[in-house]
């Protein structure tokens, strides 16, 4: 497993963006699928976007498709999340994880999870 620190999450109004980064501990970052996720209040939580361990495909929820890029560098052990055009819908926790098996798009594929920074979308 690999250890995971999310950075970056704060305030922002409609229409403006953030840049998350994850930061992983390990020599095997580079072996992963890694993914971010996010959870509203009140609700499950929810894939928005995966990368693969080369950072030569990339997976997105339709909801975020055209607005958010997901990118690693694997020589910094990190992944990020561009976030563009925010919308108040994009307010949540959001979380990195490294993929374990499986699906990539559910938390059960997942068994590396960092503890979240939160985004908040005025508008």
């Amino acid at each position: 497993q690999v250890q995971l620190v999310e950075s970056g999450g704060g305030l922002v109004q409609a229409g403006g963006s953030l840049r998350l980064s994850c930061a992983a501990s390990g020599r095997t970052f580079s072996s992963y699928t890694m993914g971010w996720f996010r959870q509203a209040p009140g609700k499950e939580r929810e894939f928005v976007a995966a990368i693969s361990w080369s950072g030569d495909t990339t997976y997105y929820a339709d909801s975020v498709k055209g607005r958010f890029t997901i990118s690693r560098d694997n020589a910094k052990n990190t992944v990020y999340l561009q976030m563009n055009s925010l919308k108040p819908e994009d307010t949540a926790d959001y979380y990195c994880a490294a993929r374990f098996r499986g699906s990539i798009y559910y938390t059960v594929g997942y068994n590396s999870w960092g503890q979240g920074t939160q985004v908040t979308v005025s508008s």
